[in-house]
């Protein structure tokens, strides 16, 4: 059975068939690729075993390193998780997750109010 879709907290994976065109890629935080900060804890949900050496010198260097994951910017401002090998999803206050091959459409979660929808923040 495949995965169509992983939730972590707030933030949300769902699996499509494609990414649209001029995706750029977000550049990484520490060295990590961070899906979405905690803005009251400071946490983050983020993946930090995104490169695979293929060769034991390449640990040392990372630029050599191949991707094993990439977080990418659509043109329309949606999030995209484009993963080649499994990668482990991390955050302080929940299950750790493996996120299989694919790519995910990362959707912005909201929340009602009688006043107004607001972004969902941890």
């Amino acid at each position: 059975m495949s995965v169509k879709s992983i939730r972590q907290g707030d933030v949300c994976l769902v699996l499509v068939s494609f990414l649209p065109a001029g995706c750029t890629e977000v550049p990484h935080d520490k060295g990590r690729i961070v899906l979405a900060y905690g803005e009251v804890t400071g946490h983050a949900h983020a993946i930090a075993d995104h490169h695979a050496a293929q060769r034991a010198s390449e640990v040392a260097d990372a630029a050599i390193a191949r991707a094993k994951a990439r977080l990418l910017l659509a043109p329309t401002g949606e999030r995209f998780l484009e993963v080649t090998e499994p990668v482990t999803l991390r955050h302080e206050e929940h299950t750790v997750h493996t996120i299989p091959p694919g790519i995910y459409k990362l959707p912005q979660q909201v929340e009602y109010t009688p006043a107004e929808l607001r972004r969902v923040a941890d």
